[in-house]
């Protein structure tokens, strides 16, 4: 089995998440690393989340914290291969980091700037995680993705249902979606209904 589109999961903060998305052959769990984050896991909290999934890849999410401080951080977290943050000016300096860098934003901020931020994405080889305030996405906001994902890998992280997930990914030329993970009810219970129903949308026949 395999999906049809990269498929990034953020926020994850419980195993039940993990190897639930693993099993789905999912591309790349999140980790929020910002200390004062309500999802923080610690070094030891994600030694053993990953510990028990195989066949994906781990990133590190971060907002505001410096270059250096990633990457004194991610001395502590060993096998993370990606690193998501919302200042491109901060993932430019990780560069020769080794790791794939993912660029969040809110589409809006970015208005009128697609071309700029297009070129500057595709030179670098960052991805981009395009979120929009609307549960819907507005027609301005896919003419703007469309501007983007012309020339740089965008990964859509809003508007995102089981209906429309197959045909956004068609319609914006998106590289993947991003989907987040969410709090268990107790240990080992999770309602999975809504990422269920969207990452079997993309499930491919064997």
């Amino acid at each position: 089995m395999a999906l049809s589109t990269f498929v990034k999961i953020g926020g994850v903060t419980n195993l039940s998440d993990a190897r639930y998305c693993a099993g789905m052959y999912v591309d790349v769990l999140g980790f929020d690393m910002e200390d004062h984050s309500e999802k923080f896991v610690n070094p030891t909290q994600f030694e053993e989340i990953t510990g028990w999934v195989s066949g994906v890849e781990f990133a590190a999410e971060f907002q505001t914290e410096t270059a250096e401080y990633i990457l004194q951080k991610l001395e502590k977290y060993p096998t993370v291969s990606w690193i998501q943050h919302r200042s491109l000016e901060v993932l430019t300096e990780l560069i020769d980091s080794g790791k794939n860098l993912i660029y969040e934003v809110n589409i809006n901020e970015i208005k009128h700037l697609e071309a700029e931020i297009s070129d500057r994405l595709a030179n670098l080889d960052i991805f981009i995680l395009l979120r929009s305030p609307h549960e819907k996405l507005e027609e301005d906001e896919e003419e703007s993705i469309l501007k983007i994902s012309d020339k740089a890998s965008v990964l859509l992280g809003s508007g995102i249902t089981a209906f429309n997930v197959n045909a956004l990914k068609e319609k914006l030329k998106l590289h993947g979606i991003a989907l987040e993970g969410g709090e268990e009810i107790k240990p080992g219970l999770k309602d999975f209904d809504q990422l269920a129903e969207i990452l079997e949308e993309l499930e491919l026949e064997d």
